[in-house]
């Protein structure tokens, strides 16, 4: 790989060859973190995603994309209901937990919605869905989901940039 400077930047065309510049490249955008968890028959499910964004205000639309090689793939494809959790700063040890474990959950405090969807408090925001659509996107499916009920509070958020985790204050 070149090295690159502000000055001189690295340019390469995404390919097999590049996939380890191309993920570094999207690494370049901050993002917040959310956990995505949904029932299963297996008991509660969880993933990390960073691929989650508004869509729409009427109706009220979310989206997230999951990997089809995921091994948690299966679950959320078939989820029909899920809940998307806006992690605060302060749950960076959760979100390490759910990038390794599944069901992280059993071994978390959580509460279950009408619909079964495992719930986690003291995010800054969280979107119970009800998904709508699911879109193939190369090797992964973005996922659409109407919000049926959202809270929040106040916080700062945690935020995944190069690669690490991070906070942002105000």
């Amino acid at each position: 790989m070149t090295m690159q400077s502000p000055q001189q930047p690295t340019v390469f065309t995404p390919d097999a060859d590049s996939s380890r510049q191309l993920r570094d490249a999207f690494g370049k955008f901050a993002t917040g973190v959310t956990v995505v968890t949904a029932p299963s028959a297996d008991g509660p499910i969880a993933i990390v995603a960073n691929s989650f964004s508004s869509v729409s205000l009427d109706p009220a639309l979310v989206l997230w994309s999951v990997d089809r090689n995921a091994r948690r793939f299966p679950y959320f494809d078939a989820a029909d209901h899920y809940a998307i959790h806006v992690l605060a700063a302060e749950q960076g040890d959760l979100c390490k937990l759910a990038a390794r474990n599944a069901q992280v959950l059993s071994e978390h405090p959580h509460t279950l919605n009408a619909d079964g969807v495992p719930l986690i408090d003291h995010c800054l925001a969280r979107f119970e869905c009800r998904r709508v659509a699911a879109h193939d996107a190369g090797d992964h499916v973005i996922i659409v989901g109407q919000v049926q009920r959202t809270e929040m509070r106040d916080g700062q958020p945690l935020t995944f940039f190069g690669g690490d985790f991070g906070s942002v204050t105000s």
